[in-house]
């Protein structure tokens, strides 16, 4: 490896930590490096691939002699555009035939295991990293299934969704699911630096490339032993194999602090958070809030934090904390004997069914400070929940100006309106909890629930934010859990006035543009860090 390239590597480690991929991209790099005789010098002392592979086919014709190979089909022989890189002079470009025996295990069957017996199954390896997850014996899993044997050294390839790069040296004997392949290599070929040959970024390519099935992609036998592969001398394939995993050790540690580094992050955003949210005294509440500010850069530079901004915001918004109140406004307890005489009114002409009383909210229910001039109801005594119409088929099929809601918003149109006053659209079953805006006439599918809003008392846009609070999908019942009506009138909520309510909606709107900023300006610099690393990437 050359002056320049070490240089440029180095570089990649810093640049890598920052991106949120990079450390991935910077492990391919090596890897490729690694494979183009670019990591490591070449030693002229050492013994050149071409003679390495003279013995490997002597060892071949002695193993056919004595029955343990089978004598192999030639292959085409590797042409100079299937070579997709230069490598050096002592190396030799050949296919996976030519230093392996692909599947080169018979199988095992179940009566001549041991219950000590290691059996290997996909799901015990981590897909890209190769870590060996659970160790399993024939005694915990007792599968009957075909197993491969495999000897201490194979090299055990998951050619079962290839994708997921699983790849191991076994460090010891055992058995294997069919869809991990045991690859014997011949002497002269070392199994960690085949392990990372197969896990290049080139080879994957190749192989998603050729992969068959949608479902459970595999890499067939002979596309497998037919792939095409860069060899080094054998004393250069061990130093190789070392330069890359002291490199990937740094990797690894670069992880690790980057690890360390998000979750301090997370747990100071999550405290500063709860202490917003708990503090009782306007004091502690700005306290927590001058925290906030003034460590904004450092706390919203991450997606996660920032979407969990959004939801303090809508949870101090509906505990009053978002804007002040105004003493001027009219109490939302005088709102509240307007909605009195009106259902009085309309029990009296027969369109509205006797309410039987909601018990009062305890203190349990609600022990939060109550801001001045709100109260205090359950939803059932402010909103009528109704559950969508079941409509002829040939209806929620026709064009028409109405809209159709179903659970995951518009549906389909409708000539004629189910309800025709705005409302507030909740997924009963299936996307339980899904909520949907309805300021239009519209129908509902059989599958929602919609939640009538007295516009003299609760702004449209208001009860919106405040039902994103609430958790309606735990309010299900049943085998296929539905929104229950009973349930969801005995939720407990803050009603502030009318006009904070507006207020409230209007600084909400503002703040969530604050949010989409953050969040744009999060993916501007992750995409600039990206194009760097790209860049510098690309000069090695």
């Amino acid at each position: 490896m050359n002056k320049q390239t070490a240089r440029l590597l180095e570089q990649h480690f810093d640049t890598a930590f920052a991106t949120p991929d990079g450390i991935k991209k910077l492990r391919e790099l090596i890897l490729t490096l690694a494979m183009q005789g670019k990591l490591v010098p070449q030693d002229p002392n050492d013994q050149p691939a071409s003679e390495l592979l003279k013995e490997i086919a002597d060892e071949k014709a002695r193993l056919i002699k004595a029955g343990k190979l089978k004598p192999q089909k030639p292959l085409p022989q590797i042409k100079p555009k299937e070579m997709p890189c230069a490598i050096p002079y002592n190396w030799q470009w050949v296919r996976l035939i030519d230093i392996a025996q692909y599947n080169g295990r018979p199988n095992a069957k179940p009566e001549d295991l041991s219950s000590e017996t290691w059996v290997l199954d996909l799901e015990d390896i981590e897909k890209e990293t190769s870590v060996i997850l659970r160790r399993a014996t024939y005694a915990e899993r007792l599968s009957k299934s075909s197993k491969s044997l495999f000897c201490k050294g194979d090299v055990l390839y998951g050619k079962l969704r290839p994708y997921l790069n699983k790849v191991v040296v076994a460090e010891e004997d055992g058995v294997c699911t069919t869809e991990i392949v045991p690859i014997v290599s011949f002497s002269g070929i070392f199994p960690v630096f085949l392990k990372y040959l197969l896990q290049r970024p080139a080879f994957l390519s190749y192989v998603n490339s050729l992969s068959y099935g949608v479902k459970m992609p595999r890499l067939g036998s002979d596309d497998a032993i037919a792939s095409i592969h860069p060899l080094p001398p054998v004393a250069e394939q061990k130093r190789i194999v070392a330069r890359i995993e002291q490199l990937m050790t740094r990797c690894d540690e670069l992880e690790n602090l980057r690890a360390e580094r998000d979750k301090k992050r997370l747990e100071t955003h999550a405290a500063a958070i709860n202490a917003l949210l708990s503090a009782g005294a306007s004091e502690n509440f700005n306290a927590a809030w001058r925290f906030i500010t003034q460590h904004f850069d450092e706390l919203y530079s991450v997606k996660e934090n920032v979407a969990e901004l959004r939801k303090v915001i809508l949870q101090l918004a509906v505990m009053g904390k978002l804007v002040p109140q105004d003493p001027n406004d009219q109490p939302a307890s005088e709102l509240l004997k307007e909605i009195a005489a009106e259902k009085a009114c309309l029990i009296k002409v027969g369109k509205l069914k006797p309410q039987k009383p909601l018990p009062p909210i305890t203190e349990i229910e609600f022990n939060r400070n109550k801001p001045y001039g709100w109260v205090v109801r359950r939803f059932g005594d402010i909103f009528s929940l109704e559950y969508g119409d079941n409509l002829p088929s040939e209806k929620r099929t026709s064009s028409g100006e109405y809209p159709v809601y179903g659970s995951n918003g518009v549906v389909g149109t409708h000539f004629e309106p189910s309800v025709i006053e705005p409302c507030i659209v909740v997924g009963r079953k299936g996307s339980a909890g899904a909520l949907n805006l309805s300021k239009t006439e519209g129908c509902w599918v059989t599958d929602v629930a919609y939640f009538c809003i007295p516009p003299k008392v609760v702004d449209l846009e208001f009860a919106f934010k405040l039902f994103h609070t609430l958790d309606f999908e735990s309010l299900g019942k049943g085998i296929k859990p539905g929104l229950n009506r009973n349930e969801a009138y005995l939720i407990p909520f803050f009603l502030p006035p009318i006009n904070e309510q507006k207020r409230i909606v209007a600084r909400i709107d503002q703040l969530m543009t604050l949010c989409d900023n953050l969040e744009q300006n999060i993916a501007a610099a992750t995409d600039s860090r990206t194009a760097l690393l790209n860049a510098m990437m690309s000069k090695v």
